[in-house]
């Protein structure tokens, strides 16, 4: 119904315009990419790669490229790659004709969740705020932390959830279809975090909010990115969101 998670990422990866890589940083819990702008994405980790020593394709040679052939290791199974991707994918999105406006994903979720049944996939810092606001609220998680709940049931639980939250890691995980596939066609659907690529193509999809960053400092960012800050810490960054136009 939605289409599959490769399908959304080619169908991104179409729209970008071919710049050239000015800068990159993998941090510890972000990634940026530098071209027609700053592009951020989550920097997710696959354990089993670490071990097998698997760091990121030609690193140390990628500034200069195309954004589009880094672009492409969004697709890659190594994750780190993969963030590498989607940061390349969001830094040459086009903003000239966006409408943003200037509200957090948490400020969203509390106004549609008064009084609804909420499912948030991943344990983000406002949840526990949150809570005191829906009517139910699910956190599915694979780590689980207080009041989490393991992310096997949501096959089971997802279908009764009036609003849901994803986060844009399930773009780089690609597993955005095996979500969507359980979240009910009359539920409202928000694509939150850094890694959100604020794209009207993510509607066609079925998303219907776009809660996302977009980087007002570069210089400020790189700051803190460089050295080892959390992403809820970064300054230099703006939270935005886009709505699907009915």
């Amino acid at each position: 119904m939605y289409g599959d998670s490769v399908e959304v990422l080619r169908d991104l990866l179409n729209i970008i315009e071919n710049y050239k890589v000015k800068k990159i940083f993998v941090g510890a819990f972000t990634t940026m990419v530098v071209t027609r702008h700053v592009g951020l994405s989550s920097s997710l980790r696959d354990f089993c790669a670490e071990r097998e020593n698997r760091g990121i394709k030609d690193a140390g040679s990628l500034i200069g490229r195309d954004v589009k052939e880094i672009a492409e290791y969004v697709f890659s199974d190594n994750l780190i790659e993969a963030s590498l991707g989607m940061a390349s994918i969001n830094s040459a999105l086009d903003f000239s004709s966006v409408e943003f406006t200037e509200i957090n994903a948490y400020e969203v979720l509390k106004e549609k969740g008064k009084n609804k049944k909420v499912a948030i996939i991943g344990h983000f810092p406002f949840v526990d705020k949150l809570r005191k606001y829906a009517k139910e609220l699910f956190v599915f998680e694979k780590r689980l932390r207080r009041g989490d709940i393991p992310d096997t049931q949501i096959p089971v639980l997802l279908p009764e959830a009036d609003i849901v939250a994803i986060s844009g890691t399930v773009l780089i995980n690609h597993t955005f279809n095996d979500v969507m596939k359980y979240i009910s066609t009359s539920s409202y659907k928000i694509m939150l975090g850094p890694s959100t690529p604020l794209s009207k193509i993510m509607f066609d999809y079925g998303i219907d909010l776009l809660a996302g960053v977009i980087v007002v400092d570069e210089n400020e960012l790189f700051k803190g990115l460089s050295q080892g800050s959390s992403f809820k810490d970064l300054k230099g960054k703006k939270f935005v969101t886009m709505y699907k136009r009915l």
